[in-house]
């Protein structure tokens, strides 16, 4: 178990990827735009976020085609998903940072032997290279990614998985609500609330007034300034 500043004992944490550990929403944005620019299908940064940031790729190639009226197979959408994907990996080659605090948060919850989890709109592919990058790739139980879900956030699937799969890996039987997500996007707050679990929003990419419907909302993961210790 772990206690927050804000009065909440988790019993599990559950984080999301972007946004919450990396600042990788940029690097996204850049892989997009270089595939959808030549369709003439890219968008803006600030549509990006009001748009698209929160879906997972397939979600996202879904929602700039059906913005333009154009039509997507399925057999393209596959292979958008992967041409993104390995612009991805390139582009994180140039380096990749956490923000502050958050690996040292992670790894003070992982020395309380509090079971942690990645619930992410993410492919795996592009999330452990950068945990080992990180020195943070042992410190999870598990990762539930798109490529684990039918449907992204603001869906509840993937928190639900995450949930589900903590409690058989661990031979637990806790309740969503001793489970906390930590998240950073409306949609994520809403995909973990309606999933049952308590959340708190880091400010990292959307104003606090965007994150009301968390249950506490932080300026930093600095364990310094969230966790309470004895």
């Amino acid at each position: 178990m772990v206690e927050f500043s804000g009065g909440f004992q988790a019993e599990a944490v559950i984080f999301d990827f972007d946004g919450v550990i990396v600042d990788t929403e940029p690097l996204h944005y850049t892989a997009f735009q270089r595939l959808l620019e030549p369709l003439g299908l890219g968008f803006s940064w600030e549509e990006y976020v009001d748009s698209y940031m929160g879906f997972d790729d397939r979600d996202a190639f879904l929602e700039a085609f059906k913005t333009n009226r154009k039509d997507l197979s399925t057999a393209d959408l596959h292979s958008l998903i992967d041409r993104k994907a390995g612009l991805f990996q390139e582009i994180i080659r140039d380096g990749i940072s956490a923000y502050p605090g958050v690996v040292d948060l992670i790894r003070c919850i992982r020395a309380s032997r509090t079971p942690l989890a990645i619930s992410s709109g993410a492919l795996l592919s592009d999330i452990v290279p950068i945990l080992e990058t990180l020195g943070i790739s042992d410190c999870f139980d598990l990762i539930v990614t798109a490529e684990d879900v039918a449907r992204s956030k603001p869906d509840p699937e993937s928190y639900r998985l995450a949930h589900a799969r903590l409690n058989e890996s661990r031979r637990l039987d806790l309740t969503p609500g001793q489970v906390l997500a930590i998240e950073d996007t409306p949609a994520g707050i809403a995909a973990a609330k309606d999933a049952g679990l308590r959340v708190i929003a880091v400010t990292n990419s959307y104003p606090a007034a965007h994150l009301s419907q968390a249950d506490q909302i932080v300026e930093t993961l600095d364990p310094e300034e969230i966790l309470s210790f004895p």
